[in-house]
């Protein structure tokens, strides 16, 4: 795996040749629940992970600090309707779940009950077993169809709603962050370095070799409702190489619009 830059010059790539020394070892993780196990950590593969040789944060909030206009607040109502709506996709999963549950189980007696005959007692049992279970099946299946009617009614409105936020955000941020580009390339000179990029492997690792110094690791990874965002310092010295894991312990976790 070869790390990447953002400017792909042989200038650059010569000057980053001679000052490298210094080792990066990044691991993405998440904790995900698992039904056997519970709460298990499971690799963030293919996340684009970057290392900045400054604080690309400082420079927006600089940026952010210098409008006379406040970048527009996200209404409570929206995040309050992408929580409903969140909930709501839940319970629709958790129906679902039971749904398929039960129809499977339900063709199981079925199969069983094929080759009985009626007068045994076995196909008796089995038979008042399916009869209750085809009584849930039904309830579940109309508590699921709802379910999911209700989900996606919430859903169009949640995007609605988030649409016109987003739209009032977005145009206050080229506004706001028109010269974050010229911020950047001044930056970049006053270091004489690069911002280095690469994506985890199917572990969820990555290894930069970079100038020893300070650096800052930026990745962000979407979730369905929000995103984790991670912009962490590292002091990066000849050497052992320095670890650093990324994950819901050390993210900002935002709304996503």
């Amino acid at each position: 795996m070869r790390s990447k830059t953002l400017f792909s010059t042989l200038g650059s790539a010569i000057l980053l040749s001679a000052c490298s020394g210094a080792q990066a070892v990044i691991t993405a993780e998440l904790e995900v629940e698992d039904p056997d196990q519970g709460g298990v950590s499971r690799a963030i593969a293919d996340l684009e992970i970057r290392l900045f040789p400054f604080d690309r944060d400082a420079l927006f909030d600089s940026l952010t600090r210098a409008t006379s206009v406040p970048e527009p607040a996200i209404p409570d109502s929206v995040l309050q309707a992408q929580a409903q709506v969140q909930a709501a996709q839940e319970r629709w999963r958790i129906l679902e779940g039971r749904w398929n549950t039960l129809r499977d189980t339900l063709q199981t007696i079925t199969d069983a009950m094929e080759g009985l005959s009626r007068g045994q007692a076995r196909y008796r049992l089995l038979f008042n077993e399916f009869g209750d279970l085809e009584s849930e099946y039904n309830r579940v299946e109309s508590q699921r169809d709802r379910a999911f009617r209700d989900f996606t009614s919430l859903q169009a409105q949640s995007i609605a709603a988030a649409d016109a936020i987003r739209i009032r955000r977005m145009n206050w941020a080229d506004e706001a962050f028109a010269d974050i580009g010229i911020a950047i390339d001044a930056k970049l000179q006053a270091s004489g370095l690069e911002i280095v990029y690469d994506t985890t492997d199917a572990n969820g690792l990555v290894q930069f070799e970079v100038s020893p110094g300070e650096w800052w690791v930026s990745a962000r990874y979407e979730l369905p409702f929000t995103e984790l965002y991670w912009n962490e310092r590292i002091d990066l010295s000849r050497g052992e190489p320095f670890p650093l894991t990324l994950d819901r312990g050390n993210a900002e976790e935002r709304p996503k619009l």
